[in-house]
């Protein structure tokens, strides 16, 4: 049986955190389908938003689970989150499911998540509490995280938009596998980014010292970089790349510069110290 050797007081309720970030991760992954009826893909900057709102509270519900005891298990915790997501991720952009991906998505993930977290307690023999619901709320975390880097990186999440890319050669427009999120590997790529961004953040401020907003801060200092730097990755490589590069930068002087202005003094000075 384990024993919770940490507890987190003040703060935000998890519950909170949980319920804030599904529908706001959900809203910014619907609002990326305002590209589908401007037949733009200007809008696909939320789906950089959806995977920040996401990555905050996964970073939380890796702070729950590791209450436990189990602060090795850190890093792992960010692969399995992103290793049971791009499951369902992958499966719920099927064209038969539609606009409903996301959802379909939410559900998918729960279910992997669910299954993987009995397993770890009934099976191998765990018997953490908090267990089953971490290992659940973090696959559906890993999945609308992809699906939000899918969005930001290619403009949609359909099945389709993921497998088929574009090169453009001597004016012509090529369909090509190997310039796709899928085939060119960029899922990997937001697979290993996604995976570091939501366990460094509980990671590097673990111990006595641990404060709830301070690791929520760095979670979203993580995040909206990510936005950045994938804004610049399809800057050339598609016509939205300029816009998700303004608003990346945007996210990014917002997030990580003027949000410490208004934290109060006491609070800033104790970060420092």
């Amino acid at each position: 049986m384990s024993v919770k050797i940490e507890v987190i007081e003040g703060g935000i309720p998890h519950q909170k955190i949980m319920i804030g970030g599904l529908v706001g991760t959900l809203v910014c992954l619907y609002l990326t389908y305002l590209n589908v009826l401007t037949n733009t893909e200007m809008f696909a900057f939320f789906g950089g938003l959806a995977m920040v709102i996401a990555l905050i509270w996964g970073s939380h519900t890796i702070k729950v689970l590791c209450s436990y005891g189990i602060g090795t298990g850190v890093p792992s915790a960010g692969m399995i989150a992103f290793g049971s997501g791009v499951i369902a991720m992958v499966l719920a952009t099927k064209p038969v499911f539609g606009m409903a991906a996301p959802i379909v998505a939410t559900v998918l993930a729960a279910l992997v998540g669910f299954i993987l977290g009995y397993i770890s307690n009934n099976i191998l023999n765990m018997k953490i509490p908090a267990m089953v619901q971490a290992l659940t709320e973090m696959a559906i975390v890993g999945a609308l995280s992809l699906m939000g880097f899918a969005a930001l990186m290619t403009g949609g999440f359909t099945f389709a938009g993921l497998t088929t890319g574009s090169v453009s050669m001597l004016g012509l427009s090529i369909s090509s596998t190997a310039n796709s999120f899928i085939g060119g590997a960029l899922i990997a790529v937001a697979f290993l980014l996604g995976a570091i961004a939501i366990q460094h953040p509980f990671n590097a401020t673990l111990g006595p010292g641990w404060k709830q907003d301070r690791m929520l801060m760095l979670t979203a200092e993580c995040g909206f970089p990510e936005h950045d730097r994938r804004g610049i990755h399809v800057l050339c490589a598609h016509q939205h790349g300029s816009c998700n590069y303004i608003v990346g930068r945007c996210d990014y002087r917002v997030g990580i510069h003027l949000q410490p202005v208004h934290m109060p003094v006491k609070a800033r000075r104790r970060c420092v110290a």
